[in-house]
C-alpha cells in the first residue's frame, strides 16, 4: 500500500477515534496497513480501550488476499451444553493444499457474549474459533474484536435487551431483527440516531448501511452494544466526533 493510501487510512482513524492522536498507536496501525494490508475505511480493525483489534471482517479478507485453501469447523461435543447454550468449536485453517492446518478453538455462552446475540452462542463460538485459527495461520498477534468477552456477565439489573430474539442467518441492513436491535441499543442508552448510523457506515466500509452486508451490521451491533456497557461516555465523544456527520446517511 502506497504511503498517500496510509496516510489516508490513519487520518480516518483519528478522525474515527480521537483518542489515537494522544497515543502511540499511530505506529502500530500503520505496520498492520503495511504489513497485512489492512483498512480501517473497511473496518478491519478497531481502537478499543486504547488498543488495536482485528476484525473478523479483517481476518477474512486478508485469508482471500492470501489465498487461503479452505476453512474447517466443527462442534467439540464434549465441551459444548445446547440447553445452556454453552458452545465451542474448533476451526482448521489451511493456508494451501498441502498445508497440515492451523487449529483455533473458540467457545461461547451467555455470560461471555453481548445480551444483543443470546440465542445465538453456537454462531458467536464457531467465529471466535476461526478467528483464532486464521489469526495463527497469518501471524497475527493482536486479538480479534470478536473473541472479546462481554462485560454482560457483570453484575447488575437485568438489560431489556436480554428479551430479544436470536439473530437471522439471513438478510441485511433491511432484516428487521437487526434493524430492531440496533435501534434498541439507541434507545437504552440514548444515543444520536444520526450520528450511529454515521459511524455505523464508516465502521462497515460502506456508502450506505443498505450496501453493507448483513454480517458486517452485525458486527457493528455487537461492537456499539459492548462499547455503551463498558464506556458510554467514550462512546459519545466518539459519535460526537462526526459533529453534524453526513447527510443522506441511510
Amino acid at each position: 500500500m502506497i504511503d498517500h493510501q496510509i496516510k489516508l487510512e490513519i487520518k480516518t482513524a483519528k478522525k474515527l477515534w480521537p483518542a489515537l492522536v494522544q497515543t502511540l498507536e499511530s505506529e502500530k496501525l500503520e505496520f498492520l496497513i503495511k504489513e497485512y494490508s489492512l483498512s480501517v475505511k473497511r473496518g478491519d480493525v478497531q481502537f478499543l480501550n486504547n488498543r488495536w483489534y482485528i476484525t473478523h471482517t479483517g481476518l477474512v479478507g486478508l485469508a482471500h488476499r492470501k489465498r487461503c485453501a479452505g476453512v474447517h469447523t466443527e462442534a467439540v461435543p464434549e465441551f459444548c451444553e445446547p440447553t445452556a447454550s454453552r458452545w465451542t468449536f474448533k476451526a482448521v485453517v489451511y493456508t494451501s493444499r498441502t498445508c497440515k492446518g492451523f487449529v483455533g478453538y473458540g467457545d461461547a455462552d451467555p455470560t461471555n457474549v453481548s445480551p444483543l446475540v443470546h440465542g445465538a452462542e453456537m454462531r458467536v463460538a464457531e467465529t471466535r474459533a476461526v478467528n483464532r485459527a486464521l489469526r495463527k495461520a497469518y501471524g497475527i498477534g493482536i486479538c480479534s474484536v470478536e473473541e472479546l468477552a462481554s462485560s454482560s456477565g457483570s453484575t447488575g439489573p437485568a438489560r431489556e435487551s436480554k428479551k430479544l430474539p436470536p439473530q437471522s442467518a439471513n438478510g441485511n441492513y433491511g432484516g428487521p431483527k437487526v434493524r430492531d436491535r440496533l435501534c434498541q441499543i439507541i434507545r437504552q442508552h440514548q444515543l444520536d440516531p444520526t450520528l450511529v448510523k454515521a459511524y455505523a457506515t464508516d465502521f462497515c466500509g460502506a456508502k450506505t448501511l443498505r450496501e453493507a452486508t448483513r454480517e458486517q451490521v452485525e458486527n457493528f451491533v455487537t461492537h456499539l452494544a459492548d462499547w455503551a456497557e463498558k464506556d458510554r461516555n467514550s462512546l459519545l465523544s466518539q459519535l460526537n466526533s462526526y459533529g453534524t456527520a453526513k447527510e443522506g446517511v441511510a
